[in-house]
């Protein structure tokens, strides 16, 4: 299979004759001025609301702008960010924050505890583990400016995990006036409290976004800068966010010195950015990226899990990890379940799934014998982010090959953001299938696992409804200890296979690339805080 899904790649490499070309010609290059740093993002912003979309680019934004309670370091421990501690009573059920004197807000005034109480109040329904401390609050209230109670009708030891998550989605801290602002509705500006502000007047759709020093930001004292935990310093005056989706000519600006960091480099391009003496190669995620096909489980023929199951009789994850990662197995794994191979919840329970002979033939008799043969599929399928087209190149391939009448929708990322949030049937602008693409370490418990959440109309886009998965991840969370955590985990791995909301495609194992001399890098997330030049 793999040898059609090359096509992108095959692409890139014949541009490189183009890119050595432009490095080899003289050329008057724009000097990096030392408080400016040039960065290229994996996409363009198109969101600017951290709680409106999962896409990590307006994460990323989100962790410029705004801070958190609390923040996780890359072994996931909480620190203290913009609280300054808390304390728990009531056997659990009383939980007391206070925060910190001296954080503000970009228009100069204090981060006070209702705006804590307002953005909390905001997070709980769009979040995994916010929904959960949404079924368990009994009442939250600001006693002053600067503490706040959270009352609980029965206790949630993971409490401080969920205020310091780091993605999909974080607790920022918004104004008070803006946590009132409904996640559907756009923001028309960006007011937040951490250490940089974003410059509306310089974005420059597709092309440009601009982030400016917040003089005023007030960096906890306490953590080692890891993740999201520890102090956050802005060290460059300014952040020129420059969005170039090829990625040869990305590599060729980084390489030329036109550019300064590349957040994402396309595995084909490693070996031309590694002959630069002055580039550095970097994988500061050492979980690396969780990759799957997820189903529109609200329309034909996806809504039916006997078509689900069909099509992951034809799934080899290898050909995937292949079109994305390259022919090296040290780049990528596949025989991945639901939980990341890197996680503590991964096991063998119900894999024959995944891991046995593929059988294209039977998956054709099954979507036969249930009606399905020939069947409509819209394939959101964006082309400027390398990661999602060369996975959702392989998925065409394979959605064709099983008889299903595909419409390959390409665009560019910021529209398949659009659209897959669109419930509408997909020949009326909704979608069937879509590649997913989360941090590994983000899809590592069922608390965080976005695309295990089948709470129907409030599970995460494709929106599939199972009442025993969301039984299982209720006990996990219940579970006294890691060992009963681990057995539910085996439970929710087996039912994940008969429900199947979206299909496994692997992990896999990507760099960020810098010029030397940038040192600082955060480990955990590609983040362009606290580094600087040497």
């Amino acid at each position: 299979m793999v040898s059609r899904h090359l096509g992108s790649v095959v692409t890139r490499r014949a541009l490189l004759a183009t890119t050595a070309a432009v490095l080899a010609r003289p050329a008057v290059l724009r000097a990096s001025p030392v408080d400016t740093l040039r960065f290229i993002p994996q996409a363009d912003i198109t969101i600017l609301d951290p709680l409106a979309t999962t896409a990590y680019v307006t994460r990323n934004h989100g962790h410029l702008c705004w801070d958190t309670l609390y923040g996780a370091d890359d072994n996931f421990v909480p620190s203290p960010q913009l609280a300054e501690g808390h304390s728990i009573e009531d056997d659990g059920k009383r939980w007391l924050f206070t925060l910190r004197d001296g954080p503000t807000f970009h228009d100069g005034e204090k981060v006070r505890a209702t705006d804590a109480v307002a953005s909390i109040r905001r997070w709980m329904p769009h979040d995994t583990y916010g929904q959960v401390l949404a079924g368990r609050l009994d009442a939250m209230r600001a006693l002053d400016d600067r503490r706040f109670e959270l009352r609980l009708q029965r206790p949630f030891p993971l409490l401080l995990d969920a205020l310091a998550k780091a993605t999909s989605f974080p607790c920022f801290i918004y104004p008070e006036r803006f946590a009132a602002v409904d996640p559907a509705k756009p923001f028309t500006e960006v007011v937040g409290s951490g250490p940089y502000r974003f410059v509306a007047d310089e974005r420059v759709a597709g092309a440009r976004a601009v982030y400016r020093k917040y003089d005023r930001y007030s960096p906890t004292p306490v953590g080692t800068p890891s993740l999201i935990a520890g102090p956050k310093l802005a060290s460059f005056e300014r952040l020129e966010w420059n969005m170039i989706p090829d990625g040869a000519t990305a590599a060729a600006a980084l390489r030329a010195g036109e550019m300064d960091w590349w957040e994402g480099v396309a595995s084909d391009l490693d070996g031309f950015l590694a002959q630069a003496t002055d580039v550095v190669l970097d994988q500061p995620d050492r979980g690396g990226a969780y990759a799957a096909l997820r189903f529109n489980s609200s329309y034909p023929p996806f809504n039916d899990p006997v078509a689900r199951r069909a099509v992951l009789k034809a799934v080899k994850q290898a050909d995937f990890m292949i079109a994305t990662a390259g022919a090296d197995q040290q780049r990528w794994r596949d025989g991945v379940g639901c939980f990341p191979g890197t996680s503590p919840f991964a096991s063998d329970e119900g894999m024959e799934a995944l891991t046995g002979p593929r059988d294209l033939d039977a998956a054709k008799a099954a979507l036969a014998a249930a009606g399905y043969k020939g069947a409509p599929v819209v394939a959101l399928h964006a082309t400027d982010v390398p990661n999602q087209n060369a996975l959702m190149s392989v998925a065409v391939d394979v959605l064709k090959q099983l008889g299903f009448a595909v419409t390959d929708l390409t665009s560019d990322w910021g529209t398949v953001l659009q659209r897959r949030g669109n419930k509408a049937p997909p020949d009326h602008g909704g979608w069937n299938v879509l590649v997913a693409l989360f941090s590994a370490s983000e899809c590592s418990t069922p608390a965080g696992n976005l695309l295990l959440r089948a709470n129907g109309a409030d599970a995460w886009y494709g929106w599939p409804n199972s009442p025993r998965l969301e039984e299982l991840r209720t006990a996990w969370f219940d579970a006294a200890d890691e060992p009963g955590r681990r057995a539910i985990s085996r439970q929710i791995q087996a039912q994940f296979f008969i429900d199947l909301p979206y299909v496994p495609l692997g992990q896999y194992f990507t760099h960020t690339a810098y010029r030397r001399g940038l040192t600082g890098v955060r480990r955990g997330i590609v983040l362009p805080l606290n580094a600087h030049w040497s």
